[in-house]
Parts: structure tokens; sequence; C-alpha cells
């Protein structure tokens, strides 16, 4: 039987699409998210990606059956920071059939490819700060939040398909007892040099002003991070959106600031996974889930270091070894003795050291990867 690529559409395709993932990784470490949050990441009017963006998402059938997924994407705010004209797809789930992935990466290729893009890259849901890459070594630890989880098979079908690798995407795993067995031992000095010579403190986010503080947050994201492969600007809608997801998930020890004379020279958004107590929920809220998610605090004992940056100009005082300190520090005192930290790039030098310096090994590694189009069409 052919495989049948339909777009979709109404509330029974969407239905499809969403529950897909639940049945192919059923008894693997996948943790499901709660179905009603997806709909709602999906639903144009409520997900900020589509002030700048466009989509189209895609069912992939068997004999009526639904056997894989896929979206098209372009993201118009990446293209005008970089000049460029990339397409993306995301949010891919199929079965061991390559003849579906073929179907389906033809599909968002030629979706892309009409609307004047150069090349596909992907996957990403929508955009790199979600869930993004194919993961290729860790199969067998449970993902933390936003991070994907894929049986081996995906990228054996994704490089049998002829598709290339564009980046590989890095989690690296460190606990506070790195402090005495790996870790560099000139960090704390120069976190403590950073404190006394350049004068840089360090203050927590409030749940009260947390929206003002990504304010903040945004300032030194869209410097620190402006020269990287991904980046893309967030903007207010962005940070409207992610102060009501961090709202959920918020805890005031994880969520710093670093202060030279009340100007903000680096932050670090730390987030309690959440993904351990989506494992006891099972994707619902009832009938016990609800009681699952009142009792996340006793559930979460691990945490991901999801940014972690210093405007450029304020990289020369230490303020990013003071944040590491702190963040053993709170690691040592609190319930959540660490977990992991990334995504990073693998072409992100000055990173990846810093994860080795403070005695952190990879655990996990994603790759995205991309096709580019021939200009005879």
């Amino acid at each position: 039987m052919t495989v049948e690529i339909t777009p979709v559409r109404g509330f029974m395709d969407l239905r499809e699409f969403i529950f897909l993932p639940y049945r192919l990784h059923a008894g693997t470490p996948w943790v499901p998210p709660l179905k009603l949050e997806r709909y709602a990441f999906l639903n144009r009017r409520l997900n900020p990606y589509f002030t700048h963006g466009a989509a189209e998402l895609f069912l992939a059938r068997r004999g009526g059956r639904v056997v894989g997924r896929i979206s098209a994407q372009i993201n118009a705010a990446f293209n005008r920071q970089h000049e460029s004209r990339w397409g993306n797809f995301g949010f891919l789930e199929l079965e061991d059939d390559a003849e579906v992935l073929a179907a389906l990466i033809q599909t968002a290729a030629e979706w892309v490819r009409a609307r004047g893009m150069e090349r596909l890259v992907g996957p990403m849901d929508f955009s790199m700060n979600d869930e993004s890459g194919i993961l290729i070594e860790g199969f067998d630890r449970p993902p933390m939040i936003r991070q994907a989880w894929h049986p081996p098979y995906y990228q054996k079908l994704f490089e049998g398909a002829g598709l290339t690798k564009a980046m590989d995407l890095l989690m690296w795993e460190l606990y506070f007892s790195a402090r005495y067995t790996g870790m560099m031992k000139v960090l704390p000095e120069i976190a403590e040099r950073a404190r006394t010579e350049h004068g840089v403190r360090i203050r927590r986010m409030s749940r009260r002003h947390l929206r003002r503080d990504l304010d903040e947050f945004a300032k030194v994201y869209n410097a620190a991070w402006a020269k990287n492969w991904d980046f893309v600007p967030f903007s207010k809608a962005d940070l409207d959106f992610e102060a009501l997801n961090f709202q959920l998930i918020y805890d005031r020890e994880w969520f710093m600031v670093a202060e030279i004379e009340g100007e903000t020279v680096a932050v670090a958004i730390t987030i309690p996974d959440i993904n351990q107590v989506l494992r006891k929920m099972n994707g619902r809220l009832l009938p016990l889930g609800w009681w699952q998610f009142l009792r996340r605090r006793q559930i979460m004992d691990q945490v991901r270091v999801g940014f972690l940056g210093v405007i450029p100009e304020h990289q020369h005082t230490g303020v990013a070894a003071a944040l590491y300190m702190e963040q053993f520090d709170v690691a040592e005192r609190g319930p959540r003795k660490g977990g992991e930290m990334g995504w990073i790039l693998e072409t992100n030098k000055s990173m990846n050291r810093a994860m080795e310096a403070m005695g952190g090994r990879i655990v996990k590694r994603y790759r995205v990867y991309e096709q580019v189009f021939d200009a005879a069409g």
C-alpha cells in the first residue's frame, strides 16, 4: 500500500497528529506531554511563533492508518536575522518505515521550496528553543523538559534518506558532587574575583516580577546568543508566552540575575524537570494527574540548565564562574542535586570547555539535519 500525505484539517486530524507518539513510544523512556498543553501549543492564536512564522501540519497514512507526522514551517524572524532562506520541519514521528520518512520529508521540502526557501533544516518544534534534533546518543535516559526522545531507528532512517548533518546539540550531566571531584580548582577563585574586583552581585528573579525580569533576560540573550547558528531574538510575544510557562515550574532559587552596579550583565535560568511529574501523569489531568501535579515539588529532584549567558562586554569579569558556583551552592543545600545542562552547540567551544571544567560529561547528543535544494528545481 502506498503512503498518503495529507494536511491536518479539523479536530480529528489534529487529534491523530497529537496522539501518534503516545502509541509509537509506549513503554519506552519517552515522557508523554500533557495532551491539553499540546493542543494549546499548536493553536495558532496562542503560540507566539505564529506572529513571525508560518507552518503546516501533515499526517502520513498507509491503508487509512496513521503511520507518521511532520510539520513544515518558515520562521521569518530567523531568516531576517541571518539574511537566509531556510525552511524547517518539526514534530517528526513515524514508524520504522523508510518510505514513510521519504514521503514526509518530500512533502515538507516541497512546501517550503514553493515559498522560496533554499534549504530544509530540522527537526525543531517550532524553534530551536523547543524540542529539537534527532536523539543519536543517550537512548536509555528519559528526556528532560523540552527534550525529544527517539528510538535508534530514527537516525538510521534519516541517514538512509540522504539527509546530511547540520549540527549536533550536546547535553551535559552535572551534579553538585563534581565540585569536589571533577571541577577545576581555579573556578571558585575566578568567581570570588568577580565579586570582589568587579562588583558582581547575584539576585533571584521574583515570581511577582517574573515578566519584568524576562525583559532583562532578553537583553542578555539577544546579545550573548546573537552570533549563534540557531539564534532568533526573543520578541515581546515570545516573552509573554515564556512567562506563563515559567510560572508553572518557577523555583526562586534557580532563576538568577547577575548585576554590576545594578545593571544586568548575565542570567541563568534553570528549570526543575517537570517531565518527572508528566511521566506519572501519563498525558492526562484526570483521574489522578492533577494530584501528581500538585505534588510536583516533592517529585522533581533534578533540573535542566536551559539558559546561561553573559553580555559580551562583561565576559572578562568572571561572572559566568560566579553563576556556576552559585548553582553548585543551591544544589548542595536543596533537594535538586543536579541534572543536565544544555543543549549546547557542538561548535560552542567556550561553553563545552566550561562544562568540562566543572566536571560534567556528555550524556545525550541530538542531531539536526538538512537538505539543500539544488538550483535546477
